[in-house]
């Protein structure tokens, strides 16, 4: 399991390990029964306290993704609980997945919109805005 955290980001980085995870059940490369590293491991290998991984661990359990076993560490436990509508909750995660690349490559907040808006253009077979432009 690979996670990348950066600390420059506006995005949390506990937030940033919670999304990640998240996105990696959804994608099927995290199965049920996985084990997560132990709090302590995942803070060393990403230069953290391990108060912020512990949150985001905190934060998967409150929603069903995970479940602390004790000893026997942190495990996927399925996906998590639905608390909004699933096309919502998706949206979400897959936002949070965008405004942590978008944050890591140096992005702006307008550029990072305008991006998205492009994308959408493009799904929808209109000519793209310029770059900076308003819709």
């Amino acid at each position: 399991m690979i996670l990348e955290v950066d600390t420059a980001s506006a995005v949390p980085p506990y937030e940033q390990i919670r999304a990640q995870i998240t996105a990696m059940v959804a994608a099927g490369s995290l199965p049920v029964g996985a084990r997560l590293p132990s709090i302590r491991q995942l803070a060393g290998d990403l230069g953290l306290a391990p108060g912020t991984v512990a949150r985001a661990y905190h934060e998967l359990e409150s929603t069903g993704l995970a479940s602390t076993h004790g000893r026997h560490g942190t495990r996927i436990s399925g996906p998590p609980e639905a608390t909004a509508p699933t096309h919502v909750a998706h949206l979400d995660e897959a936002a949070t997945s965008y405004a942590v690349a978008a944050a890591r490559s140096g992005s702006t907040v307008d550029q990072a919109v305008d991006a998205l808006r492009r994308a959408f253009d493009r799904l929808a077979g209109a000519p793209s805005p310029e770059p900076g432009g308003s819709s």
